[in-house]
Order: structure tokens, then sequence, then C-alpha cells
């Protein structure tokens, strides 16, 4: 998932490794006689393993991940659908840049080049569905860590090794559900500031007239025992809410979002007036830190989760596509300009009053302050933090410098921390 600290869900062929290293790893790929869940474990495996270090846009642990998913897709019977009917589409960064990137045709200096990777069930339906995940994470931490500073391999199992894992185990079980066509995008660039998905929308290889939806899978390896998850888009079609419910009977506690705006691919199709939908099972202390490792990873209840996804495909029309509707707090113009950072991780599961923290980062004014995971802030400055959304707005009236206090809770009791920015 893409990194913006402190920040609400909101929006945006390089070297192969060597034939030794391509050879070594086959055995971690498919096996006709795995589970559900062995596979899946597989996948991300090999996905999360040290020898691809991080899989960062334009390395070569990316380009072994791609190449993986390629076969991966080509075992599964899915048709290249990249450029000139191959399983890639490259695209080219010029301005290495989140906000103001800036693609190319051929490589210029000091520009970057990745792939995604784009596999297609084409059933002869009128419409199709997309499912999306990200293929790329941190490399070494040179950016976005939250780890302790200093260079280490960022394997990403959950982040998002968990999602492309789905996105494989779907085209399996997809091959004869014919009802709709399934285009399947395995993206690069996402943790940088959704270049990949940014490209593909602006260089579709398919017509995205005919599309009735994306769903997309970002951190989707670490349900916990209390079976809850994060759907968010559903504001994005009147249909969403009631045809979830109706596929919710594997269990799941959701924590339902309404924005078509999120920190991860589904918001580059929102913005083409697409409804989407956004799984996730919750941050967590490996959140973008090298300990993201695949001995952590929920397979089982992945297979739940897929379940979940089956039944909610079987919900949508192969006759006419969903209705899309705009979302509240979806423009990404009204987001504010953050000066300063409080040092948090907030819990995107927690649909209670106020914003819970999920996780505080060392040496940064909340944890300066003595505030600590699982607490909830009710107030800053003495403004009312009833969500997410409200603790932005005010987050972005400080300076550095600035000081002001923030009211949490903890076991029921308000308490009063001191902040300097």
């Amino acid at each position: 998932m893409e990194f913006i600290p402190n920040s609400r869900f909101l929006g945006y062929g390089i070297i192969l490794f060597s034939i030794s290293l391509v050879l070594s790893c086959n055995t971690l790929k498919w096996d006709s006689t795995a589970t559900d869940d062995q596979q899946m474990l597989s996948d991300i495996t090999f996905l999360a393993s040290d020898k691809l270090k991080g899989r960062t846009f334009g390395s070569k642990g990316e380009t072994a991940a791609g190449n993986y998913i390629a076969g991966r897709f080509k075992e599964l019977g899915l048709q290249p659908k990249g450029d000139q009917d191959t399983w890639f589409q490259s695209l080219t960064v010029k301005n290495p840049n989140p906000h103001t990137v800036e693609f190319a045709k051929n490589t210029d200096p000091g520009s970057l080049s990745g792939r995604n990777v784009i596999g297609y069930l084409d059933h002869g339906a009128p419409l199709t569905v997309i499912f999306g995940a990200h293929l790329d994470h941190l490399g070494m931490g040179s950016f976005g860590s939250l780890g302790d500073g200093k260079p280490a391999i960022h394997n990403g199992a959950d982040d998002n090794a968990s999602g492309i894992a789905m996105l494989l185990e779907l085209a399996d079980r997809l091959k004869g559900h014919q009802g709709l066509n399934y285009l399947f995008i395995a993206f690069t660039g996402e943790e940088n500031g959704l270049w990949g998905s940014n490209y593909f929308t602006k260089n579709p290889t398919i017509d995205l007239s005919n599309v009735t939806a994306m769903i997309n899978f970002d951190m989707v390896g670490r349900l916990n025992p209390e079976n809850k998850m994060a759907i968010n888009g559903v504001g994005t079609s009147p249909g969403w809410p009631e045809m979830i419910k109706t596929a919710n009977t594997f269990g799941f506690s959701i924590t339902s979002g309404e924005s078509g705006i999120g920190p991860s691919d589904h918001s580059s199709f929102y913005v083409m007036d697409m409804p989407v939908l956004h799984f996730f099972t919750g941050s967590h202390e490996d959140y973008h830190k090298p300990t993201d490792d695949v001995e952590k990873i929920n397979s089982a209840g992945m297979v739940r989760i897929a379940d979940m996804v089956i039944a909610l495909i079987s919900e949508i029309s192969n006759k006419e596509k969903m209705p899309f509707a705009k979302t509240k707090d979806a423009d990404p113009s009204s987001t504010p300009n953050l000066e300063v950072t409080l040092g948090v991780l907030p819990d995107y599961l927690y649909d209670g009053v106020g914003l819970r923290l999920d996780g505080v980062r060392e040496g940064k004014p909340a944890e300066k302050a003595g505030m600590k995971k699982g607490d909830v802030i009710i107030k800053m400055a003495d403004k009312e933090i009833k969500d997410i959304y409200a603790y932005m707005d005010v987050l972005g009236t400080f300076h550095k410098g600035d000081k002001t206090s923030v009211t949490a809770l903890r076991d029921g009791k308000e308490i009063v921390f001191e902040i300097i920015f």
C-alpha cells in the first residue's frame, strides 16, 4: 500500500535475474495438488523472498516478480493482454515524483522503467470485471519505510505479495465462471504514487467502456482473529452495500469505507468514473517495515476472503453495467498541505468515534508525548476529532515548532498529551 504519512485514504523490461536464480525459485511456483491456502502461501513465499530484494520499481526484483506472475498467468490459462500481445505493459517515468509523474515513450537520461503484468479471461461476455493488486514494494527501504532507518530488505509479504496471491487464486477459480470477462493486472510503481495503475488507465489494453467494476486487493494477508476486514469504495455504486451484505456469509466483521479515493490502485479507476472496491485486512506493526514476512501471513483467512469475492462476483450483473456514484471527500485537491506529522498510523478497521492508533513511530511527536498503540484521539487543539478526516483537517493547520494538546482515550479514560511539532 502506498505510503502517505499521516494521511487519509486518498489518491493517486529491466535486466533479468540470472538463470540460476530463476531455476532455483521454480520449486516455489505452482503445484496442481496444492490446496488453495498452500498455493497462495507458495506464491507469497516467492514474491517475498530476500532474493527479490523488496521488488522496488525498476529493479531486478520487480522484473523477477513480473516474470513469475506472467508464468502463473500462463499456467492458469489466461491470455496475455499487455503490449503487443505480451504479458507486460512497460512504463517509463521521466520525472520520478509521485505528484508530478511524467510518462515517456522512450527512456531518457535519469528515467526509470517498470512493468505492469496483465492477463485476461475472455469468456465472450459483454462486460468485464478488472481485478488488481500491486506487485512492487519498498526495496531496501530508501523511501516510505517505517523501520529504524537502516537499509534492509522490505519483503512486503502482506504489502502486497498477499494481493498478488489473491489475484492468482481468483484467476484459477474464475476460469469456469463465464458470465463475465475478467482482466487481472499486477501493477508496478504503486508505492511510488500509483504509477502503474495511473499509466494503465491512460493506456488501457481493453475497451474500458465495457468494464463494469474494478476490485483491488492491497494487504489482504493478515486477517485477525476477530475476522475484521475493511472494504473501501462501497459508495462508488448504489449496488455495492447490498451485494456485499449478501456475499458475506463467511463471518467477516466488515468496516465499510464509502470513498473511491484511497492510497492504492483502485483510486486510478475511480477517477475514470468506475465503481471500485478495495479489500484490506488492516495495518499492523510490520507495515512498511523489514519484518513484513511470509511467516506472519494468515493463508487460511485469505481462502475465506477469496470465497467471499467469488460470492460477490456472482451478484454482479452480466447484462448491464453497474451504476457509478461519486463519493464524499474524494477530491484530492481538498487534502490539507501537511507541513508536520504526528507520527501515528491510523487503525483503518476502527469504525467508532475518533481516530484509533494502530501504531506510533519512534522519535516522532506522538511517541515523545507518550502516546501508544490503541489510544483513540478524540480532540486536538480543542477541536473534536470524530474521524480521520477531521484529524487531517486540524493537522493541516500546524507548522513546525507549533505546540498543541491532544486528548485521547486509553482504557476508557481521557488523557491529555502535550505535542511539539
